[in-house]
């Protein structure tokens, strides 16, 4: 019943968003006279989202109205495995209603903790997820299934097993680790628009604070693509290096040579290199203002006060 009401609210809510002329409507648990909003939203096209867990409902009214999807039962491995098929349901409704439902509207929900490395993410997530499962998925809402586990890392190791493969109830390691996960979501589902981060609080404010800044700085940069150009000018470089320093090699003494005293000080300097090798000093590596300790040594005018 709850869900036919769902179904039959959503249709009249897109009735109200999208304005036009007044109407009236009448079903056996509600009843609009007349109705009209005061104030319409300001995007012609206001996102709508409707949340999607085992049953095939919320999937299908995606696909009936043709909105988005929030899939919230993918912080689990067997909500994971199911979401191509739960795609397909949003697919077939569509279909039957003549709307398109677009991948990009899809909303996956994953849960993570993040740290320099995957044995820091264990240690400050382990206490923290324990508490939540026992606590709130055990005690309080009764999970089906869960019951209560005495060692924090069986726990931990039970979900977070296969995180980074994408298969896993968590990801808890790297922001590498986030990325590999992701992305073998993606190719796991065949494709979704957006990820959807669940705030477990497993880790203490400042650890989790962090964990957030570290998905923002690096796994967010990796997945859209903003360090691509970077990365690729990083290899070429890295890839012709010898004969781009050449090159520059070449334009700084063809510069340094056509110069009289340019030319006369970089004689001296390697006349001194040269000689600092035959002494065997160990720090032979040019600096610029190399020597100019040894020159006030020597009596020359400082500049300091």
């Amino acid at each position: 019943v709850l869900r036919d009401r769902q179904d039959e609210a959503l249709g009249v809510i897109r009735r109200l968003l999208a304005g036009g002329d007044r109407f009236s409507y009448e079903s056996e648990w509600f009843t609009l006279n007349d109705a009209a909003l005061q104030m319409l939203p300001l995007q012609e096209q206001m996102p709508m989202t409707v949340a999607s867990s085992i049953s095939p409902s919320g999937m299908q009214l995606a696909g009936k109205y043709g909105i988005g999807a929030l899939s919230i039962a993918s912080t689990s491995t067997e909500g994971i495995v199911a979401l191509p098929t739960q795609w397909g349901f949003a697919e077939e409704a569509a279909a039957a209603h003549g709307q398109v439902v677009d991948r990009r509207d899809w909303r996956v929900l994953m849960s993570w903790h993040l740290a320099e490395t995957k044995e820091q993410a264990r240690r400050e997530a382990v206490h923290g997820l324990q508490r939540w499962h026992n606590e709130y998925n055990v005690h309080v809402l009764g999970r089906p299934g869960a019951v209560r586990v005495d060692d924090p890392w069986a726990l931990l190791e039970q979900v977070a097993e296969g995180g980074a493969s994408g298969g896993g109830a968590a990801v808890i390691g790297t922001p590498d680790d986030l990325v590999a996960a992701i992305r073998n979501l993606q190719d796991l589902t065949g494709g979704f628009g957006v990820v959807l981060g669940f705030a477990h609080d497993w880790a203490n404010k400042e650890n989790s604070m962090r964990s957030w800044e570290m998905m923002a700085r690096y796994v967010i940069p990796a997945l859209n693509g903003y360090v691509k150009p970077l990365q690729a000018s990083a290899d070429y470089v890295s890839a012709n290096r010898g004969e781009l320093m050449a090159g520059a090699s070449a334009a700084v003494m063809s510069k340094i040579m056509g110069h009289q005293g340019a030319a006369q000080a970089m004689a001296t300097t390697m006349a001194n290199i040269a000689k600092a090798r035959e002494a065997g000093e160990s720090d032979t590596t040019f600096r610029p203002g190399a020597g100019l300790a040894d020159a006030h040594k020597a009596g020359a005018p400082s500049t300091e006060e």
